[in-house]
């Protein structure tokens, strides 16, 4: 049982994605997706039909990335709990809801083409984190 955010919790996602038949119905991915969890960076990179790496960074690494997709540590918790709750995101947490109705930009990147990313493999992503639902996840207390 992984806590979230950790390198664990990411790499589970990854082999729950990778063993799943996603990328032959969605369609290869290349793309290196940052996910802030307050002062927490990982690196989830995604090339062709497999994510190939997972791995906690720092924030000079995160502003490097295509995106990076930023949220609170409670906000994060919500969504991964709607997920395990319904078996996927519902509408007000899909990764582009989160998006569309953030006050501040949610998948955040300097180079607006390299930014794109999120939006053409948009699919991609919202299945690594609905595949979450198979996990049992644990969030530890926030100080």
């Amino acid at each position: 049982m992984p806590n979230f955010p950790s390198v664990e919790w990411f790499k589970a996602a990854a082999d729950l994605l990778n063993k799943s038949d996603s990328f032959k119905r969605l369609g290869t991915c290349d793309a290196e997706m940052g996910v802030q969890v307050d002062d927490k960076y990982y690196e989830i990179d995604f090339e062709a039909f497999e994510v190939r790496d997972v791995r906690e960074i720092d924030a000079r690494r995160a502003e490097e990335l295509d995106f990076t997709l930023v949220q609170s540590g409670e906000a994060w918790q919500a969504m991964l709990e709607d997920i395990k709750k319904n078996g996927r995101a519902t509408h007000d947490f899909t990764l582009n809801s989160l998006d569309l109705r953030s006050a501040e930009e949610f998948a955040r990147g300097k180079d607006y083409h390299r930014r794109d990313a999120f939006y053409r493999f948009n699919q991609t992503f919202q299945e690594y984190f609905d595949l979450t639902a198979k996990m049992e996840t644990t969030f530890p207390a926030r100080v």
